[in-house]
C-alpha cells in the first residue's frame, strides 16, 4: 500500500526545479516505495516564480512566504532550496513545525547552523535529508564498495577536485553568492562541501587539515532586479566579492592516509571538472563526473607499471539498476537528485536515515568552518 506524503518546495532556482522533477520521477524508478509525493505548495519571493512553478508542475498552490507553508497541516515534508543564508532559519521553523527536510547543502552559513538545524530535527523526531549528490553515482558506489573491502589495499592518499567556471567572467552579477554575510564562504560552501562529503563517504574521517584561500575576482556589478542562476550584470554600481574563490586543502585523515581537496568557481575552461583519484598500496580508482558512468581501476600484484582498466558501470552498482537494464546506458545528474529523492522518502517511511544526512552537513560544515580558520592562521587545524 502506498501512503500520500504532502510535499512544499521553498525556493525555485534551478535546485527548486530539479527537487520537484525528482518528486515527479521517484516512484517510476522506485516503485516499491511506500510513500507517493504529493506537491501541496511552492514558494518563493520573486514575483511570479511561485505561481509559474505551479501552473507548469502542478502544485496545488503557490506562495511568495515560505512562512505560510509551517502552519499548513497538508505538508509533511519540505525541500529547502532557497539560499544558503536562508537555510538555518527555514530549517528550524520546518523541523520545530514537524516537518522532515530534504536540504540543499551546506545547510546554512556555518557549522554552527548546521548543527542548529540537525538539533531541531532531532528533537522534534523528523528525518533530514542532504544535497550530497556525488556520492549518489553507481561509479562512486561501487569505489566505495571496493575500498571498504580492501581491493585496492590500504588506501594511502586521495586527491578531489572540483573546477568550474560559473563565476570566471569579470561580469558576473555580485549576487548572495558572493556576499559573507548570505553567501558564507563561497567556494568552500558551493564545491569544497561536496568535496568533503566525498572524501568522508569514500576514505573515513578527516582528523587534520591546512588550507589557502584565495579571491581573483575581486569586484562585481551589483545588479539591477531579480537574479537566477549565474547572471551577469554590467553598469552597475560595483561592489566587493567577500568571500573565496578557491580553497586548496591538505587533509589528514584517522586512518592515516593523506589527501589534497582543491576547488575553484573561476577556472577559465573547466566545466563541472569534479572527481577524486584515490591510491592504494595494491591499487588505484579514478573517477570523473564528466564520465559519471566509468570508473578506471588498477588492481592486482604487479605494483609497478600496473595497468588501469576502465569499468562501465551497470546493475549491481549502487541505483543504477533502477534506471538503466544494462551497463555503460549513460545516466545524468539529474538522476542522482531522483536517487537522493528515494532515500529522502524512505527514511520517512522506514524511519531510519538513509543516504547523507543532517549529521553529514554538521561534519562537513566543521571541515569547511576548519579550512577557513586555517587560511586565516595560516596553520594545521584539528577536527578530532
Amino acid at each position: 500500500m502506498v501512503d500520500t506524503l504532502g510535499v512544499a518546495v521553498v525556493g525555485f532556482g534551478w535546485m527548486g526545479r530539479v527537487h520537484t522533477q525528482a518528486y515527479a520521477r521517484v516512484l517510476h524508478h522506485f516503485p516499491r516505495l511506500t510513500l507517493r509525493p504529493r506537491l501541496i505548495t511552492v514558494a518563493d519571493e520573486v514575483p511570479g516564480r511561485a505561481e509559474e512553478a505551479a501552473e507548469r508542475y502542478g502544485f496545488e498552490s503557490a506562495t511568495r512566504n515560505w512562512r505560510e507553508i509551517v502552519a499548513d497541516p497538508r505538508v509533511r515534508a519540505v525541500s529547502i532550496t532557497a539560499p544558503n543564508y536562508l537555510h538555518r532559519e527555514i530549517g528550524l521553523a520546518m523541523a520545530e513545525a514537524g516537518k522532515h527536510l530534504w536540504v540543499e547543502k551546506p545547510v546554512g552559513l556555518t557549522a554552527d547552523d548546521a548543527r542548529a538545524v540537525a538539533g531541531a530535527a532531532a528533537e522534534a523526531g523528523v528525518h533530514g535529508t542532504v544535497g550530497f549528490n556525488y556520492r549518489n553515482a553507481p561509479a562512486v558506489a561501487a569505489a566505495r564498495e571496493m575500498v571498504t573491502a580492501g581491493e585496492i589495499g590500504r588506501v594511502i592518499h586521495v586527491r578531489i577536485r572540483l573546477f568550474s567556471d560559473y563565476a570566471a567572467h569579470p561580469e558576473g552579477a555580485l549576487t548572495w553568492r558572493y556576499e559573507r554575510e548570505r553567501g558564507g564562504s563561497g567556494v568552500l560552501g558551493d564545491l569544497a562541501s561536496h568535496g568533503v562529503d566525498l572524501a568522508r563517504h569514500l576514505i573515513g574521517e578527516i582528523d587534520s587539515l591546512a588550507a589557502d584561500t584565495a579571491v581573483f575576482v575581486p569586484e562585481r556589478a551589483r545588479p539591477t532586479g531579480a537574479t537566477s542562476g549565474h547572471a551577469r550584470a554590467t553598469g552597475g554600481e560595483l561592489g566587493r566579492v567577500e568571500n573565496d574563490d578557491y580553497v586548496n586543502c591538505l587533509l589528514r585523515f584517522a586512518s592515516g592516509a593523506r589527501g589534497v581537496l582543491e576547488a575553484c568557481r573561476v577556472s577559465v575552461g573547466e566545466q563541472n571538472n569534479y572527481g577524486f583519484e584515490i591510491h592504494g598500496t595494491e591499487g588505484a580508482l579514478f573517477w570523473d563526473f564528466r564520465r559519471m558512468g566509468e570508473l578506471g581501476v588498477s588492481r592486482g600484484t604487479a605494483y609497478q607499471d600496473q595497468p588501469v582498466s576502465t569499468v562501465y558501470v551497470g546493475p549491481g552498482h549502487g541505483e543504477y539498476e533502477a534506471f538503466q537494464p544494462g551497463a555503460a546506458n549513460a545516466m545524468g545528474y539529474d538522476d542522482l537528485k531522483v536517487i537522493e529523492a528515494h532515500h529522502f522518502l524512505r527514511s520517512i517511511a522506514e524511519n531510519q536515515p538513509h543516504g547523507a544526512t543532517l549529521a553529514d552537513a554538521v561534519a562537513a560544515a566543521a571541515a569547511l568552518d576548519a579550512m577557513t580558520r586555517s587560511a586565516e592562521q595560516r596553520a594545521w587545524v584539528s577536527l578530532a
